[in-house]
């Protein structure tokens, strides 16, 4: 079975249980650009709850551009300002120390395309992850119609959509080191996972998978 995503900034985890679910995974990069999604944002959990890291777009034409072709802008400073929120809510993980090195360049060099940046960042994540990665592609041009044996999950995957209605995901808890004090929160970025789970992170995503 195939599954089809869009490309999405340090995805949540239903984003990265598709992974270990499906055979065959593909990228769409010949969407167009919508705004308030996780193609630019993701959400950590601070120390004063849940909140929402957004990549600033270069996006003013009035005709629709495709996610491959969206520039990130170049104000506001936002690769120092992700950074340090990323170090302020997970400096005291288990497994902070273990893995910032591996993501501090990603906020530290010029980046143009977002899509660039999201495809660079989310192949350091499966390879965190231990998942292999050789049978991910991304779509020649924009899929309309799917076949048997081939699910659509663009949109499915979404900010302001409930992820209840997906009915392959179940998040499983894990250890958040801010839970005594919200709760486990779920489904949050990746990151909120592999700082708090280590190596013990592949076995958070299956047990997430309803099966």
């Amino acid at each position: 079975m195939t599954t089809y995503l869009t490309s999405a900034y340090l995805a949540p985890i239903q984003y990265y249980t598709k992974f270990v679910t499906y055979q065959k995974v593909v990228i769409e990069q010949n969407d167009h650009y919508v705004k308030q999604t996780y193609r630019n944002r993701c959400s950590i959990v601070s120390a004063n709850g849940p909140i929402s890291l957004s990549i600033p777009v270069v996006h003013s034409s009035p005709e629709k551009t495709m996610t491959k072709d969206i520039r990130i802008a170049e104000h506001g400073n936002w690769q120092h300002m992700h950074w340090n929120a990323i170090i302020s809510a997970y400096n005291s993980t288990p497994f902070f120390e273990f893995y910032k090195d591996d993501f501090h360049p990603f906020f530290h060099k010029k980046v143009n395309f977002l899509f660039d940046f999201n495809t660079e960042l989310h192949s350091l994540v499966l390879k965190l992850l231990n998942i292999d990665a050789s049978d991910i592609i991304f779509t020649d041009s924009y899929k309309a119609n799917f076949s048997d044996g081939k699910l659509d999950m663009r949109e499915a995957i979404h900010p302001k959509k409930d992820w209840k209605i997906d009915s392959g995901f179940c998040p499983s808890p894990y250890y958040q080191v801010f839970e005594q004090k919200f709760g486990f929160i779920e489904n949050m970025s990746i990151i909120d996972l592999l700082f708090n789970m280590g190596n013990e992170s592949l076995i958070v995503l299956k047990n997430s998978i309803r099966r």
